[in-house]
């Protein structure tokens, strides 16, 4: 019995040391805050980079409707090992949260704020887009190879930010004048402008969409409000296929808001699209509808806009 529990203690300790990052670094200070990253280092001699001294990094922007979360979320931390394991450094970021302590209705008065999150979390992600291709070569990170990952509100960072770098907006200016994310992975995202349609001037990197066709949170298709538009997965496949994106689009056929922490279960297809599509530059398009039962249904997954900004509900 003795040596049972001493086991299950070291298995314990052994499985809490895989998921704590190999180190946190301060990548930006705030008037309210210092935002953070936790850095997951890439195993050496492991994933389609193995050789190579400087690896592809996946910058992880977490969601919470833009007023709860953290870096460290449980359930995301083992993710962010697996794609160490795989050859991938990891760097899971803060930003503001800017919808913390407010109320919205579902209406017009709601975009300005929404907006105004968005736009705050976009600009905490190129700080930390800044950091990393200054500090590349004592991180061991390829420049070129920065891609970035989100889920539902950091979903809606992710696309917002790269929209933004394809559109020359004031924004990403902070960027180096030759830089584009590498790739994007969209669990559960949108895109929200203010000022007509989405459009993409410049061809934006590979992105892979996930989206639940009955999600009720983050838009699938699109909501217009006069010139305000915020296209969901669906509507960004058709503008992404229209210019001749390199894209692929997993649909979950009625699925909810669940489907914004899918992470974990979808990793092969995840790797396979960073191999192919991002690092090799493969123009491989997918655009399926999935029907997967097994898929856990948890309540919060079909809250709508309303239960989440009244107060109904609390996120942590």
């Amino acid at each position: 019995m003795k040596n049972l529990i001493t086991a299950l203690l070291v298995f314990a300790c052994t499985l809490a040391q895989a998921q704590t990052p190999d180190k946190t670094l301060c990548f930006a200070h705030r008037d309210t805050c210092d935002l953070l990253l936790d850095f997951y280092s890439a195993a050496p001699g492991r994933g389609p980079c193995a050789d190579s001294l400087r690896k592809p990094v996946v910058v992880h922007v977490f969601g919470g409707a833009f007023l709860a979360g953290r870096r460290n979320q449980p359930g995301d931390m083992p993710w962010y090992r697996e794609l160490a394991d795989r050859g991938y450094h990891v760097a899971a970021i803060d930003y503001r949260l800017g919808l913390k302590g407010l109320k919205l209705k579902p209406d017009l008065s709601a975009v300005g704020a929404l907006m105004n999150a968005i736009q705050m979390a976009v600009d905490d992600l190129f700080a930390a887009t800044n950091y990393l291709i200054d500090n590349a070569e004592a991180l061991g990170i390829d420049p070129d190879r920065i891609i970035v990952s989100g889920s539902s509100a950091g979903a809606i960072t992710a696309l917002e930010a790269e929209w933004e770098i394809c559109n020359r907006a004031e924004p990403a200016a902070v960027l180096p004048g030759w830089f584009n994310y590498a790739g994007i992975l969209s669990f559960s995202g949108a895109i929200l402008s203010l000022d007509g349609p989405i459009r993409f001037p410049q061809k934006p990197c590979p992105i892979l969409l996930h989206h639940g066709t009955a999600d009720k949170i983050v838009p699938y298709g699109r909501i217009d409000i006069f010139r305000k538009h915020f296209a969901g997965s669906d509507a960004l496949a058709k503008k992404l296929e229209a210019v001749g994106a390199n894209f692929q689009i997993l649909r979950y056929s009625g699925n909810g808001h669940e489907i914004a922490n899918l992470m974990r279960r979808n990793l092969p297809e995840e790797l396979r699209f960073l191999e192919e599509n991002v690092l090799k530059g493969v123009h491989r398009t997918m655009d399926a509808t999935l029907s997967d039962g097994a898929i856990e249904k948890p309540d919060w997954g079909n809250l709508e806009f309303q239960n989440i900004y009244n107060g109904d509900v609390t996120l942590e």
